[in-house]
């Protein structure tokens, strides 16, 4: 057993992934669930491990979440997962033998391995990414961000990255982008102070396609890239266009 770290996951109709995640996680002690909602397999999956708990509750936004999810920890060192995700053999190794006594104002930089049905994307932005994921909650947790959350750390943290790394099945069904760009783009644009002109919004979706494609090499990702890039302008879209239609009801007096 992996003693001394908690892994902490929030969920919401993940079903489809999250058996293969805690079957690999089963070597830890504590494995802590916040769900905010689920209507699937979720729960009776989660329920049918002993070592996981489960909690249930609200949906903050991501960080607020996940930060909620954190304190409900047995252990001070934490490994964030999410529930498309597992760690690879070789971090496994690396969790085991993590001296969690001695290493308190360290975080753990681990490499994650973005798959698109079935198969890992080297560029698009996917690639080369490595996220804070190991960290101790007295140094470091997630900050308040609704979307896109990251782990905040002290000045005095030293950051190290990690053997191994965390597989990410971040798409199984294309249709996944599409509900993705809806939740993602109604909760930054419920939280927008702004409201952009239509003709800027188009601007920068369209260079958010560019970027991806060309700037961050996606066309070397084939067809993969091709929706990647698609659906980052799509995302930018969205989440301004929601936005600036929200504002524009609030100025519209009512008849």
């Amino acid at each position: 057993m992996i003693h001394g770290i908690s892994v902490v996951i929030i969920t919401r109709d993940a079903g489809d992934t999250l058996e293969q995640t805690l079957s690999v996680l089963q070597p830890f002690d504590d494995v802590v669930i916040y769900d905010n909602g689920s209507t699937d397999s979720t729960l009776s999956i989660a329920k049918g491990y002993t070592n996981v708990r489960l909690h249930q509750g609200p949906f903050y936004g991501f960080g607020p979440t996940k930060h909620h999810a954190v304190s409900l920890a047995r252990h001070d060192w934490v490994l964030s997962l999410d529930a498309d995700e597992h760690p690879d053999a070789t971090l496994l190794q690396t969790l085991e033998d993590w001296n969690s006594d001695t290493r308190r104002n360290v975080a753990g930089e681990i490499r994650r391995n973005n798959l698109l049905l079935g198969k890992v994307v080297r560029h698009s932005g996917w690639g080369n990414d490595w996220l804070i994921r190991l960290f101790n909650r007295r140094y470091c947790n997630f900050s308040d961000a609704m979307v896109h959350e990251s782990v905040t750390v002290g000045e005095e943290t030293r950051v190290v990255r990690l053997e191994g790394a965390i597989v990410h099945q971040a798409v199984s069904d294309l249709s996944q982008f599409l509900e993705k760009v809806n939740r993602y783009s109604s909760i930054r644009a419920e939280h927008s102070r702004r409201s952009l002109p239509p003709a800027l919004i188009l601007a920068k979706s369209l260079f958010a396609f560019v970027r991806t494609y060309c700037f961050r090499l996606g066309f070397l990702d084939g067809w993969r890239g091709l929706v990647i890039a698609f659906s980052n302008a799509n995302g930018v879209f969205w989440k301004h266009m929601k936005a600036h239609a929200r504002h524009e009801g609030a100025r519209t007096p009512r008849q």
